[in-house]
Order: structure tokens, then C-alpha cells, then sequence
């Protein structure tokens, strides 16, 4: 498309021109522009066809900025006065730098025209211009859509609630606005990630009694959030998961599965661990072995809260209590008869004021002696925690003295026949001395090849080590180039979804062969001219540089004739007569080589002014000048309507 921008700045090549405006028209048409057939040339735009054309375009390069603006021209001089200055102001903010105004769409010409047309068709998006990292395909176009779609209504004003449109009320109302509330959903699984197959029960569960999803839930308005509540949370748990296997799992050396089963058991182990922390101190009967199940662990919580409660049932304070109630319940409790008719009422009131203040210093008397009871508890419990502290005390040392009166007596048997003794155990101490001997020298001799053995493998070790670490760096280069591959992979793929949409969308009756032929044509003309251009430059540098040589070599051919001709011509009359003649033959030259340059300026400025005529005549200026006075005179008479429709208001 560069080289044919370039073409238009050649006026003499019709031929070029009118396969330019041909491929020029079909981008247009691309665009969504209703071109009729019959119209070939850019010289046969219309106005209004030219409006549309630019609208349309800004449309695709721009929707945001092409949204705003009509395709169709409206009756009124006014109207489209406006629409002409915001097209002119849409192209200059796209970077035309050409002159534009509203003068160039409503009284066109066709250069104008069509540089701008080609300036638009410039700029529309293609794949070859994009970012590589920019994403394509339908994802984009929606993400794209979406955002001119907000920026659009971003852009409308607020609108108090009483002023609004229908259409106002569906954007800006708060009616139709839902609280994101998710709910639990139990979705139907294969397998699961720790456990590994699901169980039978489970799947006649999600075969037989798992409602469906729509059925799970209160409120039908909370679906949506739930679905997506649920994906995001499936994925950020595959993210999690991918993470952790790349950082932990790779240098574990396990597979996935073994991976998974040992993390399992490493919380089950955990969980374990804090319940047997938690659980209280049971009975011979409720402790077990240091791999007693989960379940087993709760049972031991369920038999410790029982039996603490049987020990509850039956502590001494319990008794006292329960046999001091016993008691009381034994004596026979004084009943008071109510007060007869002749008791005044304010006696009664005292008597029961009296009452009430001797129950109230029995209770306060028994609370003290229940504080002082517990008081004396708590001092015994203490007194006791002592005495089982010296008990334990006395019965370490007990189990000294008696350790060391079974040596004294051993030493007291030996005694009557103490030499003897003495030598055995001489003999005996010896020998395990030699025996000592004897196995160190057996150890240093299997010592020295373990040691060796051991050296080798720990080298082997760290050798191993080496290259498996060697080999888990490849392996996670690996998957990051499976995971570039695969997003270039998806990318490339949304680009082929895109183009083959593209493909289809396309006429079918037109041949890209033959458009690609003919810009192949146009480039090879325009290289053709390109390199006649060069020649004829080539030429005239070398034109001119001969005139300059022969300018220099008259001039000083001239000036060694003109001294030795005046030399000669103060002697000889005929000599200055030939003098007077060279003068003047130099002088005739001089003029007719002046004259001569003088005619190609005149000639040059003779075609300039032919290009220009023809430019201006090609720029339609007395019918674009007829149509201003036209509209000229409707504007005068729009104002002069509007004038009187003011007077009679």
C-alpha cells in the first residue's frame, strides 16, 4: 500500500490510477461501504457517498470514535456543516497531515480525496501490524467490543432518575442489580485427588440422589455467582497445584501419585498428632498403640469424658453433698400456716421480711464454709502432690541402697576367699582386655574397605545428586517451553480461527490472484518509472556538466583570444577591426545562449502552469463555487426562517 500512495503523486499515469481506485474501492467495500457498481473511479464519488466511505472507515479503525458519527448526510446546511468539521477533526486526531475541513468532504476534490482515502485505508488494523504478544481471535474481539461497549456508556452523563429514557433507565437503573451471593454446589467426580477412585457409595450418591445444580440451590438468582465461584476456585486449585508441583514435587522424586498419597498421610499424621496432644489422660484400658486410628482417638475422647464423668458421680464432696440433702430431707420440715384474717397485713409483710434476711445469713454462712471447704481441699490437694513427690523421692533412693547392698554383698561372699578371687577376676579382666584387642583389630580390619565403600558411594551419592539436579533443571526448562509452545501454540490457533472467518467473510467471486497481479503490475511500473526518472536525472547531470565544460573552455578559449588580438591591434587597422568582431560575436553568443535558457525557463513555467491549470480544473472549482452559493442561499434562507419563527414566539 506504500507504493500505491506514491502513485497519486504522479498525475500521467491514468492507467496506474485507475487500478489504484480499483483496489481502493474494494477496501471500501470491505469496509462496509454500499458502493454501487457502476462507480470505477474515485472521480465519481459523490458527497454523500464520500461521508459514508470516511464514516465507515473511522469505524474500523476506531469504533469508539466511529460510533458517534452518521453515514448519512442530514437535509440541513447546518447539520452537515457540523458532521464535515467532526470528520475533519477525527482524521487530524488519526494523524492526517494533510489540510482538511469540512470543505474537503462537502466540496471535494478527487487528489484530496484520495490521498485521504488511502491515509485511512492505511490504518486499518492488520494481523502484520499487531503486537506478536497482542492476542487475536474471538476472545479478543470480544474483549475489544466489551470495552467500547463500557467506554461508550462511561461516556453518556449521569441522569437524575426522573429525567431518564427507557434506555437511560436500563443503563444507569439500580433495578435490575443482583447482590453476588454463592452458595455450596457438590458437582459429580471421577476420581479424587488423595483418596484416589471413588468409593461405590459415593458414585450411586451422585448417580442416584445428587440433585442438579439448579436444584441445589434456594435462590435461582445465585447460580451464576455459584458456577463461577466454583470455576474459579477449581482453577486457582490446578494453579496452586501446578506451582507447588513445579517448586516441591519435582525435587521429591516421586511421581504425582506417590506425591498426593504422601502429602495425604503427612496431614493424617498431623491431625493425629494434635488429637493426641488434645486428648486426656485415659486408662489402661482406652490407651493403645502409637498408629491408633482417627476414629479410635475419638472413641478414647467419648470413654475419658464418660468415665470422668462416673468419677464426677462419685468424689466425696458429691457424697457429702448428696447425704447432707439426704439429711435434710430426713427432718421433718415445720409447715407454717399461712396468716388468718385477723393478722394485718404488715405483720405479715415483717414476718416474711425476717425471714428472707435469716435465709440470707444462712446462705452467706454456708458460702463461707463452702470457700473455706474448698480452700481446705485445694491445700490438701497440694499437701498431697508433696507427699507423692517425697514417696517417689524415697523410692528412687531405696532402689539405690538397695543396688548398692546387693554389691556389698556379692564383694562380703567373695571375701573368705579373697586371693583366689582376686586372681580370677585378674584373669578375667585380662582376658576381656585381649578380647577388646582382638575385636578392634577385627573392626579395623572390616573398618578401613566400609569406610572406602563408603567414601565411593557417597561420591556416587553426590555424583547422582548432581545430575538429578542437572536433570530437574532441564525438566522444568522443559515445561516452561511446553507452556510458551502451548500459549503460542493457542495463539496461533486463534490467528487461524480468525483468518479462516476472515477467508469466509469474503467475496467468493473475486480472485486474489488477479488483485495480486495487478499490484504486482502497478509495483513494476512504478520501479519501471522509477528507473526512467534515475536515467533522465543521470542525463541531465551529465548534460550540464558538459555545458559547464564547454561554458568554462569558450570562456577561456575567449579570453587568450581577446589578448592576442589586442596585442596585434594597436599596430594593424585590420586587426582591430577582427577585435571588434570578436567582441561582438561574443557578446551575439553571450545573448543566444541567454535567450536560449530564458526559453526552457518560459517553457518550464509553461508546463507548471498547464499542471496547475489542468490541477485546478480537475479540482471542480466553479461547480464546487456553485454549489457554495447554493447552499449559501439556503443557509440565508434557513436563517431568515428561523428569524421569523423567533419574531413570532
Amino acid at each position: 500500500m506504500a507504493h500505491l500512495g506514491s502513485a497519486f503523486l504522479c498525475p500521467r499515469c491514468p492507467g496506474i490510477m485507475e487500478e489504484v481506485d480499483k483496489i481502493l474501492i474494494h477496501s471500501l467495500r470491505l469496509s462496509g461501504t454500499d458502493i454501487p457498481e457502476e462507480v470505477q473511479s474515485i472521480r465519481e464519488f459523490t458527497t454523500e457517498l464520500i461521508v459514508e466511505s470516511v464514516v465507515r472507515c473511522l469505524r474500523v479503525i476506531n469504533p469508539s470514535v466511529g460510533a458517534n458519527l452518521s453515514h448519512v448526510l442530514p437535509p440541513g446546511m447546518s447539520a452537515r456543516f457540523r458532521i464535515g468539521m467532526s470528520l475533519a477533526q477525527a482524521c487530524q486526531d488519526l494523524g492526517y497531515q494533510g489540510e482538511v475541513g469540512y470543505q474537503t468532504f462537502l466540496y471535494s476534490n478527487e487528489p484530496e480525496i484520495r490521498r485521504l482515502l488511502l491515509f485511512l485505508v492505511e490504518k486499518f488494523p492488520r494481523d502484520a501490524s499487531e503486537d506478536a504478544n497482542q492476542p487475536v481471535g474471538k476472545s479478543a474481539t470480544l474483549h475489544r467490543a466489551i470495552a467500547a461497549t463500557i467506554k461508550g456508556q462511561l461516556a453518556i452523563p449521569w441522569v437524575p432518575p426522573a429525567c431518564r429514557t427507557p434506555g437511560l433507565q436500563l443503563l444507569q437503573g439500580s433495578r435490575l442489580m443482583k447482590q453476588f451471593q454463592a452458595q455450596r454446589l457438590i458437582l459429580p467426580q471421577e476420581s479424587d485427588p488423595f483418596i484416589g477412585k471413588v468409593s461405590p457409595e459415593r458414585r450411586e450418591f451422585f448417580v442416584k440422589f445428587l440433585p442438579p445444580v439448579s436444584a441445589q440451590l434456594p435462590q435461582p438468582a445465585t447460580l451464576v455467582p455459584s458456577l463461577l465461584e466454583l470455576n474459579m476456585a477449581e482453577l486457582s486449585a490446578a494453579q496452586e497445584w501446578d506451582s507447588e508441583w513445579k517448586s516441591q514435587g519435582l525435587g521429591s522424586r516421586m511421581t504425582p501419585e506417590e506425591y498426593r498419597q504422601w502429602k495425604y498421610q503427612r496431614l493424617h499424621q498431623r491431625l493425629l498428632d494434635q488429637l493426641r496432644q488434645a486428648s486426656p489422660r485415659a486408662g489402661p484400658s482406652q490407651q493403645g498403640t502409637a498408629s491408633r486410628e482417627l476414629l479410635q482417638l475419638l472413641e478414647t475422647f467419648g470413654a475419658g469424658h464418660e468415665q470422668a464423668g462416673a468419677l464426677a458421680k462419685g468424689s466425696r464432696f458429691t457424697h457429702t453433698q448428696h447425704l447432707a440433702y439426704k439429711q435434710d430431707a430426713e427432718i421433718p420440715t415445720q409447715v407454717k400456716t399461712l396468716p388468718n384474717s385477723r393478722t394485718s397485713e404488715q405483720e405479715f409483710r415483717e414476718s416474711q421480711a425476717a425471714e428472707l434476711e435469716n435465709m440470707e445469713s444462712e446462705l452467706s454462712h454456708l458460702i463461707a464454709q463452702i470457700e473455706e471447704l474448698e480452700g481446705q481441699i485445694s491445700t490438701l490437694g497440694l499437701t498431697l502432690t508433696q507427699v507423692e513427690g517425697e514417696v517417689r523421692q524415697q523410692q528412687m533412693g531405696v532402689t539405690e541402697q538397695e543396688q548398692v547392698l546387693r554389691v556389698k554383698g556379692c564383694t562380703v561372699e567373695l571375701l573368705p576367699d579373697a586371693e583366689n578371687n582376686m586372681a580370677k577376676l585378674q584373669v578375667l579382666v585380662e582376658s576381656s582386655a585381649q578380647r577388646v584387642i582382638q575385636l578392634a583389630a577385627q573392626w579395623e580390619k572390616h573398618r578401613v574397605p566400609l569406610i572406602q565403600e563408603f567414601r565411593e558411594l557417597k561420591a556416587l551419592h553426590d555424583s547422582k545428586e548432581l545430575e538429578s539436579s542437572q536433570r530437574l533443571l532441564e525438566i522444568r526448562e522443559l515445561h516452561e517451553r511446553i507452556r510458551l509452545a502451548a500459549d503460542e501454540a493457542k495463539r496461533k490457533d486463534d490467528l487461524y480461527k480468525q483468518l479462516l472467518v476472515e477467508v469466509e467473510s469474503l467475496p467468493k467471486d473475486i480472485s486474489r490472484s488477479a488483485y495480486t497481479q495487478r499490484i504486482l503490475e502497478i509495483v513494476g511500473n512504478i520501479c519501471k518509472q522509477k528507473e526512467e526518472i534515475t536515467k533522465i536525472l543521470h542525463d541531465t547531470k551529465e548534460l550540464q556538466k558538459e555545458i559547464n565544460s564547454l561554458a568554462g573552455k569558450l570562456d577561456r578559449t575567449f579570453a587568450v583570444t581577446d589578448e592576442l588580438v589586442f596585442k596585434d591591434a594597436k599596430r594593424d587597422e585590420a586587426v582591430r577591426k577582427a577585435y571588434k568582431y570578436l567582441a561582438a560575436l561574443h557578446e551575439n553568443c553571450s545573448q543566444l545562449i541567454q535567450t536560449i535558457e530564458d526559453t526552457g525557463t518560459i517553457l518550464r513555467e509553461i508546463r507548471d502552469l498547464e499542471e496547475q491549470i489542468e490541477s485546478e480544473t480537475s479540482k471542480k472549482t466553479l461547480s464546487n463555487l456553485e454549489r457554495i452559493l447554493g447552499d449559501y442561499r439556503a443557509i440565508k434562507q434557513e436563517n431568515i426562517s428561523l428569524l421569523s419563527r423567533s419574531r413570532e414566539t
